[in-house]
């Protein structure tokens, strides 16, 4: 009895999704359905604005359970997680120190070293991992592609010296054969095959590690959509078993040695839906290949290894979406980022600090990121229920949109080539790049909010002087680029340039708010103005209301407007605008704020600058930037 299913509230007739929609039709009084309910992602498929147990109907996924093939529930039964932080080692003995410290009571559970080439060497490596037990906390080390060996050997010869059970040590090793040709614009050719070979081999002395990585963070980072970050990362493991298993590596063993590491962004239901469709296509992908188990007992379907196509996944939250300005805001994105993660299932999350974009992270940013996944466990219990979003009608859909969607480029890559040909060529690059900037264009003209960036920005906030430049020595980087390389400028990267330009100008136009006439739309436009201009650090002179345009114009210029921006109504435009710009003439630049029905004939006589929810706010900007002889 306990298993049957009980019907709730069965007095109330079920409702079918078409009577949902033909209702919602009629409410709409004749506005299409499809144009003004229907989300258009850019994943390339559509939301609806509602959904039902029609939708999930014959959905093989929603049977499936935690810890079972093909794992879109997760790859374990419990929804524990690792709380990740990753250090920058310029000093073995400083990084050690601060190693020891974490795990010691911070509640950090899992550990990112990364690694100069010149540092991969025994004293070091023993001295930067002195008094951490490696079978206690899992370790990640990346560092150049070269040294990936030599770091691998000297991690087992120094977990064996120390008495470790070599099973029971967790953690990575990066290798990544394409970080090359995505952010350094380097082609490679098969070269990196042997030596990806020679760093799984040296991989069988730690079986716990994995050594090759699938970094499709670095895509995330880059600005592509969900569905691309997804597709071209298992396009990117696909190549991984393909080459190594004609170089003839088994597929079991090829598939055990791969991490993947992805990012998040802030689309917080897509995210949860982009790793439970991961885990399942990859599941598919590695099944294909029909992997031998080497266990007695643990083969699964038609004797394959279930264990070589669970999925390993560390996620990282994006920086493509963090911002200079107005920076403690950058905690409620990691923090919804955080928690995509940790409902779907992950292995791994590790926060970026607010401040790591502009600074290097001080001791206070580091520990609220840590905090920031310490809360989800122990005061919201994200870590007590496996994969709680399975059933839900919208993240079931979404999770098949979604995977349907990267598979499709899934295939496309693989008709191309495979991925080592569409990274080769510029084309992963080139596609992402231009995700990027539709998505920036979307911020531009806000369809698409950054707080504090361009919408609702802090009016007296300056940040030039809290910008550190540091700059990558690794040497990974040097070469003359070949092809088009992964662009990172963040959603706010535009912006911040504009803004910077406004500070290190040495003079801050003043804007003015003209309000006038219908108290309600003066207030609402005047608000409107008052935001659009301060993204760009303007000062900012609002007022309640003049009697008189003259008078408005008078005020203005007793306070050395720059600009005069005028808000009233639409109908009081046709006599309010002509006498306002007469009045300030050449003196000062003058705004209508809104897109008045009489605005063709405001442009006749000579009025030109308008803003209302339909301007390019970027573009405007910089015109106006331009016109004020403030330079980029």
């Amino acid at each position: 009895m306990a298993e049957a299913k009980e019907m709730l509230f069965p007095e109330f007739p079920p409702v079918s999704a078409q009577q949902w929609t033909d209702k919602i039709t009629a409410d709409l009084k004749g506005v299409p359905f499809g144009k003004k309910m229907i989300w258009k992602t850019g994943e390339g498929f559509d939301i609806n604005p509602f959904y039902c147990a029609e939708d999930i109907e014959g959905m093989a996924t929603t049977t499936s359970l935690p810890g079972e093939f093909p794992y879109v529930r997760g790859t374990k039964i419990c929804n524990s997680w690792l709380v990740r932080q990753d250090l920058d080692v310029t000093d073995c003995r400083q990084a050690n120190e601060k190693a020891r410290k974490l795990v010691a009571g911070s509640g950090v559970t899992s550990l990112g070293f990364h690694l100069k080439g010149d540092a991969v060497n025994a004293a070091d490596i023993a001295l930067l991992l002195d008094g951490i037990c490696p079978e206690k906390t899992e370790l990640n080390f990346k560092t150049c592609n070269r040294k990936t060996v030599e770091l691998i050997d000297i991690l087992a010869g120094l977990f064996k010296a120390k008495g470790a059970d070599a099973s029971k040590c967790k953690g990575s090793v990066a290798y990544n054969p394409y970080k090359r040709p995505l952010v350094d614009g380097i082609t490679s050719g098969d070269e990196w095959i042997n030596e990806a070979v020679a760093v799984v081999k040296a991989g069988e002395a730690l079986p716990g590690y994995r050594v090759l990585a699938v970094d499709a963070c670095s895509l995330s980072d880059a600005g592509s959509y969900v569905s691309q970050e997804l597709g071209y990362a298992l396009s990117w493991g696909n190549d991984l078993i393909v080459k190594l298993s004609e170089a003839g590596l088994p597929v079991q063993v090829i598939a055990k040695k791969i991490k993947f590491n992805f990012g998040i962004s802030s689309n917080y239901f897509m995210e949860i839906a982009k790793f439970r469709a991961a885990r399942w296509l990859w599941a598919e992908i590695v099944k294909a290949f029909h992997p031998v188990c080497d266990a007695p007992d643990g083969g699964g379907e038609d004797e394959f290894c279930t264990c070589a196509c669970k999925m390993k996944a560390h996620a990282r939250t994006s920086a493509w979406n963090l911002t200079v300005f107005d920076a403690y805001v950058n905690l409620l994105r990691t923090q919804t980022e955080a928690m995509s993660a940790a409902l779907a299932g992950v292995d791994s999350v590790a926060v970026s600090p607010y401040d790591e974009i502009f600074k290097t992270p001080d001791e206070f940013s580091e520990r609220i990121a840590r905090n920031q996944q310490l809360l989800l466990k122990e005061e919201c219990h994200f870590d007590k229920v496996a994969d709680p979003a399975a059933g839900s009608y919208y993240i079931e859909s979404l999770t098949h949109s979604l995977a349907d969607a990267a598979w499709k480029l899934f295939l496309d890559v693989e008709d191309r080539g495979g991925f080592t040909v569409a990274a080769n060529s510029g084309d992963v690059q080139q596609a992402v790049n231009e995700s990027n900037k539709a998505r920036r264009k979307m911020i531009a003209t806000r369809r698409l909010t950054l707080l504090g960036t361009n919408q609702y920005p802090n009016f007296t906030e300056t940040a030039g002087d809290k910008v550190e430049v540091s700059d990558c020595n690794c040497g990974c980087g040097s070469g003359e680029s070949a092809v088009t390389k992964l662009d990172f400028s963040r959603g706010a990267s535009d912006f911040e340039t504009l803004r910077f330009a406004t500070e290190r100008s040495g003079k801050r136009p003043k804007v003015f708010m003209l309000t006038i006439g219908n108290l309600a739309m003066r207030l609402a436009r005047s608000q409107f103005s008052s935001n659009f201009f301060a993204c760009a650090g303007y000062e900012i002179i609002d007022n309640l209301g003049f009697d008189t345009v003259k008078e408005g114009v008078e005020a203005a210029r007793a306070r050395n407007a720059d600009i005069i921006v005028l808000c009233s109504s639409d109908d009081e435009y046709v006599a309010f605008a002509p006498e306002a710009f007469a009045l300030t003439g050449d003196r000062e630049l003058f705004v209508v704020a809104g897109a008045p029905a009489c605005m063709d004939d405001l442009k006749a006589a000579g009025i030109n600058n308008f803003i209302n929810v339909k301007s390019n706010v970027l573009e405007t900007l910089q015109m106006f930037n331009q016109k004020m002889n403030i330079g980029s």
